[in-house]
């Protein structure tokens, strides 16, 4: 069974390892919700009890999906998930965490994911126009009212946190980290640690990139998000390939997968840290959460700390029309 850590001084208690939900409903492919519930039973059964949707995946159709696999098993899941958006019918709009809003979107992701309560509530990103003490004070009410358990940010800044976490404690933050994005190390998580909040990476394995099984983004086919990420395209994509490479040969080296190397450098990195690679198929799932029993030694940590620093990371982390709201 996968071994537990606590996110936070809240008193969440998760699996070391969770399942990124998103997948299965966009993003990456064609959906198929049947090994999808598979592979949510499947990560009940291994111990892994941390699911991570939200309204804005599909949008709505992943929190469904979700909720309809843990009918019947609910009591041993922690299902966190996010507001922060406006909707036209099924299209997604511009952001909005106005008081009003959120409890709007509290009450239908409760219903979407057949709960009357939700253990982890974020909002998806900061929205300039709402104050964060404002999302923090509704947010907090909710909590007060029993239909969320703890709050979350995703993808906010060093200086939004606090003021967060002042009105309302503050659990989790989930913001992209891996080996090939370590932006949050210098500023962000000597924060969120001084202020005893866990951290959720999501993309721990680089979007694929870390498995060594990634192509450049022209072959990826028009659905996946990969076809527009800058760091597959180009020359970009080359570099990146070389230091993927390292991965390669130290898991090599230690009878193990890319992608197991890549997600115990993260539990390697603290016991507030609970990272959560999206999947949708079984096979891929337990390789994952095999990782949990990799110990990397302190050559194998070395190597790979110095092999891919940031400044070796070839292009950004999302194209320019969305990179202005992650990190504020």
């Amino acid at each position: 069974m996968i071994p537990r850590r606590r996110l936070g001084n809240t008193g969440l208690e998760v699996s070391a390892l969770g399942l990124g939900c998103m997948g299965m409903s966009q993003t990456y492919g064609i959906p198929d919700d049947t090994e999808s519930t598979r592979t949510i039973h499947r990560a009940l059964d291994l111990g892994c009890d941390f699911f991570d949707t939200a309204e804005a995946y599909g949008p709505f159709v992943n929190e469904e999906l979700l909720g309809r696999a843990l009918r019947g098993r609910r009591d041993r899941a922690v299902v966190a998930t996010k507001f922060g958006w406006e909707y036209e019918g099924t299209a997604r709009g511009t952001l909005n965490s106005r008081p009003e809003h959120i409890r709007e979107a509290v009450e239908g992701s409760l219903r979407r994911l057949g709960t009357d309560q939700i253990d982890l509530l974020y909002q998806h990103r900061v929205d300039l126009e709402v104050p964060i003490e404002d999302v923090a004070g509704a947010v907090g009410e909710i909590i007060a009212a029993g239909k969320v358990l703890h709050f979350g940010l995703s993808e906010a800044g060093a200086s939004t946190v606090r003021r967060a976490h002042e009105v309302c404690p503050v659990s989790v933050l989930q913001t992209e980290y891996s080996l090939w994005e370590r932006h949050l190390e210098q500023e962000i998580l000597p924060v969120i640690r001084d202020l005893g909040i866990g951290l959720v990476p999501y993309s721990p394995l680089g979007r694929g990139f870390l498995t060594g099984t990634a192509v450049r983004a022209e072959e990826y086919p028009e659905n996946d998000y990969r076809r527009h990420d800058p760091r597959f395209q180009g020359d970009n994509f080359r570099i990146n390939s070389a230091a993927a490479d390292v991965v390669r040969d130290v898991a090599r080296g230690c009878g193990a997968t890319p992608a197991q190397v890549s997600l115990a450098w993260l539990l390697h990195r603290g016991d507030d840290i609970v990272p959560i690679p999206g999947t949708k198929r079984r096979q891929t799932l337990e390789e994952n959460l095999a990782a949990a029993e990799l110990t990397l030694g302190p050559d194998e940590l070395r190597r790979l700390d110095a092999a891919l620093p940031p400044s070796v990371v070839a292009g950004s982390r999302y194209p320019e029309s969305v990179m202005h709201m992650n990190g504020r």
